[in-house]
């Protein structure tokens, strides 16, 4: 969730509180049937803001789960291309030349922005169809309601409590390409155990771990 979501969120939250307050202060007049309704009133705020509390709380949580993990993933891929840039220039003397940067792995044919522009991309992604999928359904326009349909259609036991894409949520919500390059991409931030697949209906689900 963007910074500017999240004052609004937090602003609707408080808005509701300050309505409560207003309510609850009639509270000692409760007993009138006049003031029924203003009761009921009170009784709807509060399961709202329950509900916006809540969902402020798992969104609160993801944001510093993806932090971390980006922190880490960082970390592990400057020390990965640490390591690819020394043996390309340790190379021992006896080896073909060509033979021996093929197998420098993958990653010495990327530039770290490059890994990190995707990273960045993945991210987007991901924020974007939890945050969709945080909404109250009441709010859904008919394109957000048929991307949650699809969400919670492609949930697998396995993927129960983590969060995942598939190559059609980069498609939706990045302007990069589930083409060769990408792919290769990927497989490093498996091989440094960032994401892992899910695979099941036809279908590979990219989880964050």
């Amino acid at each position: 969730m963007a910074s500017s979501d999240l004052e609004q969120l937090c602003s609707h939250i408080n808005e509701k509180i300050g309505n409560i307050k207003r309510m609850l202060s009639l509270r000692n007049c409760g007993q009138e049937p006049t003031l029924k309704t203003t009761l009921d009133k009170i009784g709807d705020e509060i399961i709202v803001v329950n509900e916006l509390l809540n969902k402020l709380e798992l969104e609160i949580q993801y944001q510093e789960q993806t932090s971390h993990s980006l922190k880490e993933l960082w970390a592990s891929l400057e020390e990965d291309y640490k390591d690819v840039e020394h043996l390309k220039e340790n190379i021992p003397p006896h080896l073909p030349q060509v033979t021996v940067t093929q197998n420098l792995y993958m990653k010495s044919r990327l530039t770290y922005c490059q890994i990190n522009d995707v990273i960045k991309e993945i991210n987007k992604a991901v924020v974007s169809k939890y945050k969709i999928l945080h909404q109250p359904k009441k709010s859904m326009n008919s394109v957000a309601r048929n991307l949650y349909h699809r969400f919670i259609d492609e949930e697998t036991k396995d993927t129960k409590g983590q969060y995942f894409i598939v190559e059609a949520d980069i498609k939706e919500f990045t302007a990069l390409k589930a083409d060769k390059r990408f792919h290769v991409m990927l497989n490093i931030l498996r091989h440094c155990r960032r994401l892992s697949e899910v695979r099941g209906g036809g279908l590979t689900r990219y989880v964050i771990t």
